[in-house]
């Protein structure tokens, strides 16, 4: 029986998302996904799309709705692959009691600002150059180990090396789990 990943894009979503058909196209044959848009998840409809704006409408409300709306359409044990932002909206739904196997989050955004850990296997990737990652401080408080790939940013996930890389822990885990 195929796992259920949930795939959860960045702040931008679809609009500027391309990148994210390679990882489906790694995926699709090893798992069952589904994929939420974040602003569509937020009910943010940002036709200016500049980045402040955007970021303002997610802190100011839009998390918190994309939680609430993401914990309304997940409702079996899932795995969840989330970028920037949707790695926000993961980590939050997770402890407030989505239904999660594993949280593999890549460039995870304002979870440094959490004092709890969902109960669920976490893998947590930055880019050794993302001002937005959390600190070993945080890392240790929650015990949680965070795993850097060094001189890349914060939008690596959008990278060909790191699509690979992502896909190939995560089938590597589909394929341990077939045999």
């Amino acid at each position: 029986m195929t796992e259920k990943l949930v795939i959860l894009s960045d702040m931008w979503g679809v609009k500027k998302g391309l990148w994210i058909t390679s990882y489906f196209g790694y995926l699709q044959q090893y798992y069952d996904i589904e994929f939420f848009d974040c602003q569509q998840l937020a009910g943010i409809n940002e036709l200016v799309g500049s980045k402040e704006n955007l970021h303002k409408a997610f802190v100011n409300g839009g998390i918190d709705t994309a939680v609430a709306h993401l914990r309304k359409k997940v409702t079996e044990d899932t795995h969840i692959l989330a970028f920037s932002t949707g790695g926000t909206i993961a980590y939050k739904a997770a402890l407030e009691g989505l239904p999660v196997k594993s949280l593999n989050l890549v460039s995870a955004t304002r979870i440094r600002l959490e004092n709890e850990k969902p109960n669920c296997q976490i893998n947590l990737l930055y880019g050794g150059n993302d001002e937005f990652a959390p600190n070993n401080e945080w890392a240790d408080k929650l015990g949680i180990e965070l795993d850097y790939v060094s001189n890349f940013g914060h939008e690596m996930y959008t990278d060909e090396k790191i699509i690979d890389m992502v896909c190939g822990q995560l089938l590597s885990k589909a394929v341990k789990k077939a045999v």
